[in-house]
């Protein structure tokens, strides 16, 4: 729905080629960079670093060589078949010169996009009341359904501003206050970046939003680990690719989701959302230390073979900053490999809009009790922890600890014989 401008590669005046990039965007947590369509000049560059456009708003005005005036506006009918989506009031405000569209009549700091403006100038809404507006787009702005919302209510607001009631709800609660943090001379001040502003931001919506329960069981993936150990050599020499854990537990999961389809879900009010597609979230550790969840698109339809080869493309990408916007959306259910850092478990938080989301602990070899027909034994087998957090909106412990000990037993019961 946005971007955020990192930097701009070229000025103002100067000449770019077609298909030269010139300027490289943040959506979401993926850097992009974006190329001009055509050739020409710079005239003006609209938005600057750090500001945020939205989708179909101009951020720079190119001049084509050899025109003097500029290029014809796209027809009404025109813009409607190339964004179908779009509605009557959002086609007309697109279609508005761009000096109607980077003009504001508002003082401050409040950034109006072009489609609220209008709504806000076609409501005769006061500034003071633009104010009261608690915007719930990126940073704070208003949104098209913040000021519809502002709009379809401002009947109740109005009353209850003139009979300036004073009674609060009983279910009303204080805003939590921080205690003022004390900093010595000695201590160094580390602005967060934009990444880390994004998870900090996402990660206490998430809790604020997905009441968590976290369940646990410990597998023993003695048969995983063999009969990974086997194949492995085989599998590089013959894919140029390596075999890791993950798509083994991948497989196990999309087996589970596929016996307790009520994990695949999102919520959204009073409904409940089943998804069709099983699309895996894999929370991948960045070199900066950041973190970021590339998705593996209907886990369910690849093979083992094909899961290895996603995964490693997806996480090479990760790590060297090339994965494409729509790597890291779609996802359905989500696994964090906290055993990676050499972890026993951990309590993952729960990305939204998702309901569930499973971490696997360290792979460790301990002395277990192991049942034969001559009796009990005590033998050295390689041992894991899982943790599964879910939504407890939506799930229940029973269905929650289910799915979880569907996923140990297909891992615990692991077919030496698999095919790769």
């Amino acid at each position: 729905m946005e971007a955020t401008i990192i930097s701009w590669l070229y000025n103002e005046g100067d000449t770019v080629k077609e298909d030269d990039s010139v300027v490289e965007i943040a959506t979401d947590k993926v850097d992009s960079d974006v190329p001009t369509p055509v050739s020409g000049k710079i005239a003006k560059i609209l938005k600057q670093k750090d500001e945020v456009a939205k989708v179909g708003e101009a951020i720079a005005i190119l001049e084509i060589e050899g025109e003097n005036e500029a290029a014809q506006p796209k027809s009404h009918e025109e813009v409607k078949s190339e964004l179908p989506n779009l509605t009557e009031a959002e086609l007309q405000e697109l279609e508005k010169p761009l000096q109607t569209a980077s003009k504001t009549e508002y003082s401050g700091d409040l950034y109006l996009s072009p489609l609220v403006k209008s709504i806000v100038q076609q409501e005769n809404i006061s500034e003071t009341e633009l104010n009261s507006i608690k915007g719930s787009g990126l940073e704070g702005r208003i949104t098209k359904e913040d000021i519809l919302a502002f709009v379809k209510n401002r009947g109740n607001n109005e009353v209850k501003a003139e009979t300036k009631v004073e009674a609060k709800s009983v279910t009303e609660t204080k805003p939590a206050t921080i205690a003022p943090i004390q900093v010595s001379g000695s201590d160094e001040i580390i602005p967060m970046d934009r990444m880390r502003k994004i998870i900090a931001e996402n990660m206490v919506k998430a809790k604020q939003i997905a009441p968590h329960v976290t369940s646990f069981i410990e597998t023993d993936v003695t048969n995983v680990v063999k009969w990974r150990a086997k194949h492995k050599t085989a599998f590089e020499k013959r894919e140029g690719e390596k075999l890791t854990f993950m798509p083994i537990f991948v497989k196990a999961v999309v087996k589970a989701i596929q016996d307790y389809p009520m994990i695949n879900v999102s919520v959204n009010g009073d409904n409940i959302i089943k998804k069709k597609n099983i699309n895996i979230g894999m929370a991948t550790a960045l070199p900066d230390g950041n973190l970021i969840v590339p998705v593996i698109k209907n886990a369910d339809q690849l093979s083992l073979s094909g899961l290895a080869k996603a995964i490693n493309d997806l996480a090479y990408r990760a790590r060297n900053k090339k994965l494409k916007p729509e790597d890291t959306q779609g996802a359905t259910y989500t696994i964090s490999n906290v055993g990676s850092f050499g972890n026993l478990m951990g309590t993952p938080i729960i990305p939204q809009p998702q309901v569930a989301i499973l971490a696997i602990g360290a792979i460790v070899k301990k002395p277990a009790v192991l049942e034969t027909e001559d009796g009990d034994v005590i033998a050295i087998r390689n041992l894991m922890f899982m943790s599964h957090s879910y939504d407890h909106r939506v799930v229940d412990g029973s269905l929650g600890g289910m799915f979880l000990k569907h996923v140990h037993d297909y891992l615990q019961n692991w077919d030496m014989n698999t095919e790769i």
